[in-house]
């Protein structure tokens, strides 16, 4: 089903990275900045991720034996210096998730550019080392968003829903991998309700949310695909959510044909092919347009 499948690390049958996006109450500040501050239930619900969560969720991937990657706004990084410290000693990837999780499709040019280079600062003053990857808030990638990664070195983006394997982006500024994703790989539709947010899902028991990502993954492993999970701490992260989800990966773990990685590994791995010349991907010159699609 997959007419060009990647070649997997030491004959792996699918990739895998479990990627948290660490949002924190971020999202209440960008949603209400006249009155966020006083939604107290709000970001009492929020500030779980980074209090209870992660530190949980890096315990589970210790006893696991894997390592992943975390996409955490620059604001969140400076607010939770804690989770930070517990994510690094794991050995986990930190990569980057905007400023204060604002959508760059609507800021103007220079407030894009000013706020990605922010967050490089503080990912770079947390880490030592500038940030490998990105995934735009709320998959807002917008049509300058390619040059502006390429322009500042990074490897890879994580916010585009085009394949169900790598593929390239190619902009007027350089190359990037794309490891995508999509809504269906989302924990929101499962697990979020919130007033404060807007976001009003039914919200399903544990074992239920979980389904549809056991069923995503049963096809990417049958197929040579790539599984990457877009889950946020104070959502999939709560304790019988995780409960299930740790005996999941942990089955997942034990097939011994699974590569979990972090995205920076699973990026290295794409670029090391083409460059090897063992594996031709599909190729994406972005901006896909410049200027509205009308009718005539």
């Amino acid at each position: 089903m997959i007419l060009n499948p990647i070649p997997w690390p030491n004959g792996a049958k699918c990739a895998a990275s479990v990627t948290f996006d660490m949002d924190a109450d971020s999202l209440i500040h960008i949603a209400h900045p006249q009155d966020g501050h006083s939604r107290v239930s709000a970001i009492s619900m929020l500030q779980y991720g980074p209090r209870v969560a992660i530190p949980r969720i890096v315990e589970s991937y210790r006893q696991l034996g894997i390592k992943q990657t975390f996409f955490i706004p620059a604001w969140c990084i400076e607010t939770y210096p804690e989770a930070i410290e517990t994510i690094l000693k794991g050995g986990h990837e930190i990569a980057h998730h905007g400023f204060l999780h604002e959508h760059p499709r609507e800021l103007s040019d220079d407030e894009e550019a000013h706020w990605l280079d922010r967050g490089i600062e503080v990912i770079v003053k947390a880490t030592g080392q500038r940030p490998r990857g990105w995934r735009a808030p709320l998959y807002n990638f917008s049509h300058r968003s390619a040059d502006l990664l390429a322009e500042r070195g990074f490897a890879y983006d994580a916010s585009l829903m085009g394949d169900d394997q790598p593929y390239l982006l190619d902009s007027a500024k350089g190359r990037l991998v794309e490891l995508p994703s999509h809504w269906g790989l989302d924990d929101w539709p499962q697990y979020v309700q919130s007033m404060d947010l807007d976001y009003m899902m039914p919200i399903r028991a544990p074992e239920q949310g979980l389904m549809p990502f056991v069923q995503e993954f049963e096809a990417a492993h049958a197929h040579g695909g790539l599984w990457v999970p877009v889950v946020h701490p104070f959502a999939t992260g709560r304790l019988a959510r995780w409960h299930h989800w740790h005996r999941f990966l942990e089955s997942l773990v034990a097939r011994g044909d699974v590569w979990f990685a972090p995205m920076e590994e699973i990026a290295r791995h794409v670029a090391g092919l083409v460059a090897e010349g063992r594996w031709s991907p599909r190729i994406d010159r972005l901006p896909y347009y410049t200027a509205p699609a009308r009718g005539r």
